[in-house]
């Protein structure tokens, strides 16, 4: 029978190497398997299975560089987490049996203790015989902080086949943008890469463990792998084992295209994602670096960890092409079709354009070139889906008058002293943009202190939001970012701590915003809600660097980075005050409640993106929005992209309320909650159904997003936009000086 599809042209930085040691490390695992009751008489595996699977040349090749004895230990993991992901799928995945899955699962833990003196409880399966001796045999040799990180990671690599379980259960293929963040967990990539530190013998620093840049590694890694994989072993999950949670399976059915195509934008993302890794290992490891002030030691720990991870790719890669697992017998190194419409022979290596661009990964430069300030014509607006309805709050003309003197009070609209270019907005501005409108609509059951004081942070945080690009942006001053967000910091105490005198109309409204939100909160609320508020001000530094570098991000880390660049997480942390501590906080790191609220979040985010089109991309020179993220990924035209924005902002929605009523649910009855609790939690749902609601009416009424109000609100009345409007017109031989007079004509950015 044919393959489903040709495998596409992979982008392959790095080449792969063997580790030595490769026969040793059979041998030994073997034995272990057979030890552990992995083998005969298991019900899954016997020793022609795991000779065809050869995981131990998987590890040779993921970690060509460790002794024998190391290598022998990371291979019993993966046939470890093999045999359990086939040890699931019997036992569970094929009968559907979610209850007998979670009391499966649930015993898990209990075999990786922090402390070894503990001991562990009488293994009953092979899983808990082999995870038990694994964790004895590695755990002594690392830290508390690597083992909780790994525990916790092994964890969710177990807990979350019970989603796969449920997906199957009712039959659904997820979206692109769930699938991605659950395939995180459930195909153990951030698992490997903890055994990576293990395997190079060398320990991220806790003081960088939870950066950004480290996130984006780890996850960018782990998507690499994943969608990797998909494309191997699509054949083997979708036509014999039933599965739905396959990427190439995920992307035909979201745009309802051929599976060769699903396949190519499946490898498009690879690319991307690997690409991405390398941006980040190349511009934001040294400034973390210099800024956390790593020893030469560490900084060599973490250089050691990025090439194991890069070693892991490229060994992926070869081992997936080599192993009787997944298909693999249609690669570009297989004998070509007579009948093959590509160049073929020798000497026509270079005419195959296809291959070419999938080596050399075609779509970075897309990424780098962006011309800014074209005409895009004005902002087009898509029937939403919006299942929600909004209503305001009575007080709503009260909080605008109360707004426009608070402002005033902490003299916002003021330029600030030394700083050309912060009078960002004038009071006709703020009235315009309207944000206690968005207030009443996110919050109708307010008090009018509590509407006043929601105004005041969507109003500081969208004032500060339009005033970085402006007052740091421009002078590429990405230090002078740095420092003033380490000031803001200071305005927001934990314990009592000195307050500095305010030298900005930024960090006066802070200050008074600080002190009315805090004053009643505990410390572990207000040390949560100042790291909101930090989150935010850092994704700022994000889209800074973007600019300076002029590059379109990649669409995943665009869309993660989005929902603190839109301050989502901040209100997400005011909702969660106003719930107290109901809400044990175990269930806001479930999987269920990360998907419901990445889930609105997205929305909202990709919704603003929509309106704002025009504005930020003709007016601003922006690279920071959905729809042209998805015009550069796709190569393809705005209507086009919208589309797809469109179409993933109902898969959002969707996912939003499938959650809602189908997961929580659930999560309820797993946890034990009781009537109180749940109550609390339903309550947290429909501040998200507000919220929605209450942004889609805010963009549609508020004076922002037409042309005409961008050409009255930019550059004093539009002379400046228009100006590097008309100037970003030309192309091609001899225009480059007016694409750099656009530039030099930027006029004020906004982002929301």
């Amino acid at each position: 029978m044919s393959q489903p599809f040709e495998l596409p042209d992979f982008y392959l930085a790095y080449p792969a190497r063997l580790n030595p040691h490769l026969e040793e490390a059979r041998e030994h695992t073997k034995r272990w398997a057979r030890g552990m009751g992995m083998l005969e008489g298991s019900g899954v595996w016997d020793e022609h299975d795991l000779d065809s699977h050869d995981y131990a040349l998987l590890c040779a090749y993921t970690h060509p560089d460790c002794d024998g004895p190391e290598l022998s230990l990371v291979t019993d993991w993966y046939v470890w987490v093999f045999f359990f992901d086939d040890h699931f799928l019997e036992l569970f995945k094929r009968t559907q049996d979610r209850p007998g899955g979670k009391a499966y699962l649930d015993r898990l833990p209990a075999f990786m203790p922090m402390d070894l003196s503990v001991g562990t409880p009488e293994p009953t399966n092979p899983v808990e015989a082999g995870l038990a001796d694994l964790w004895a045999r590695t755990v002594p040799a690392m830290s508390m902080d690597w083992r909780r990180r790994f525990a916790l990671n092994t964890e969710h690599l177990l807990n979350e086949s019970l989603w796969e379980l449920s997906n199957i259960n009712i039959n659904r293929i997820p979206n692109p943008v769930e699938y991605i963040e659950m395939r995180r967990k459930v195909g153990g990539a951030p698992w490997s890469a903890g055994l990576v530190e293990h395997a190079v013998g060398a320990e991220i620093p806790p003081s960088v463990a939870g950066s950004r840049p480290l996130r984006v590694l780890k996850d960018a890694f782990s998507d690499g792998v994943h969608l990797r994989n998909d494309l191997f072993s699509y054949e083997r999950e979708t036509q014999e084992e039933g599965e739905l949670s396959n990427g190439v399976l995920v992307l035909e059915t979201f745009f309802g295209c051929s599976t060769q195509e699903a396949a190519d934008s499946v490898n498009d993302l690879l690319t991307s994602r690997i690409q991405q890794f390398e941006n980040t290992a190349l511009t934001e490891l040294p400034p973390l670096f210099a800024e956390k002030g790593l020893t030469p030691d560490e900084c060599a720990a973490v250089l050691a960890y990025v090439k194991g991870l890069q070693d892991w790719q490229s060994g992926g890669h070869e081992w997936h092409m080599r192993s009787s697992r997944y298909m693999n017998g249609a690669s570009a190194g297989s004998a070509p079709s007579p009948f093959s419409l590509r160049p073929q022979g020798l000497g026509t290596s270079a005419a195959d354009l296809r291959a070419l661009a999938g080596l050399i990964g075609a779509g970075r430069a897309r990424s780098f070139t962006h011309v800014p300030y074209q005409r895009v014509g004005p902002s087009r607006i898509p029937e939403f889906t919006m299942p929600f309805t909004t209503t305001l709050s009575p007080h709503l003309a009260n909080a605008r008058r109360n707004n426009v003197e608070w402002a005033r009070r902490v003299r916002l609209l003021e330029a600030d002293p030394g700083l050309p270019g912060s009078d960002v907005w004038d009071e006709p501005r703020l009235i315009d943009i309207d944000l206690p409108l968005c207030a009443a609509g996110i919050d109708p059951d307010a008090t009018p202190e509590e509407l006043d004081l929601s105004s005041g942070w969507l109003t500081w945080g969208t004032y500060a939001d339009d005033y970085y690009p402006v007052v740091y942006g421009r002078t590429r001053n990405l230090a002078g970012a740095k420092q003033a967000n380490e000031r803001l910091s200071l305005f927001m105490p934990i314990d009592g701590e000195p307050v500095p005198a305010p030298a900005t109309g930024l960090e006066r409204a802070l200050a008074d915003l600080w002190q009315r939100t805090a004053g009643p909160l505990d410390i572990e609320a207000r040390r949560d809600f100042r790291t909101a508020v930090e989150v935010m001000t850092e994704s700022w530094l994000w889209e800074l660097a973007n600019q300076l570098q002029n590059r379109i991000p990649d669409p995943v880390d665009y869309l993660e980075m989005r929902r603190t660049t839109f301050g989502s997480e901040l209100t997400l942390s005011l909702s969660r005050i106003s719930h107290g501590r109901q809400i044990p906080a175990e269930i806001y790191r479930s999987g269920p409640m990360q998907s419901l609220e990445n889930a609105a979040m997205d929305y909202a985010a990709l919704m603003n993106d929509v309106f704002s089109y025009q504005k930020e991309v003709e007016f601003e020179g922006e690279v920071h929005n959905g729809v042209l993220v998805v015009q550069n990924f796709f190569d393809c035209d705005y209507p086009t992209a919208l589309g797809i924005v469109n179409d993933l902002m109902t898969s959002r929605i969707n996912q939003f309320e499938h959650v809602a009523e189908h997961e929580l649910p659930i999560l309820y009855d797993d946890f034990g909650l009781d009537g109180k609790t749940r109550q609390a939690l339903d309550h947290y749902v429909q501040d998200f159904r507000y919220w929605l609601a209450g942004i889609k009416t805010w963009h549609e009424d508020c004076v922002r997003y037409r042309e005409a109000d961008i050409l009255r609100h930019s550059g004093r009345g539009g002379r400046h936009a228009t100006a590097a409007r008309q100037f970003a017109g030309p192309s091609g031989l001899g225009t480059s000086a007016a694409r750099v007079l656009a530039t030099s004509l930027r006029p004020t950015s906004v982002r929301r």
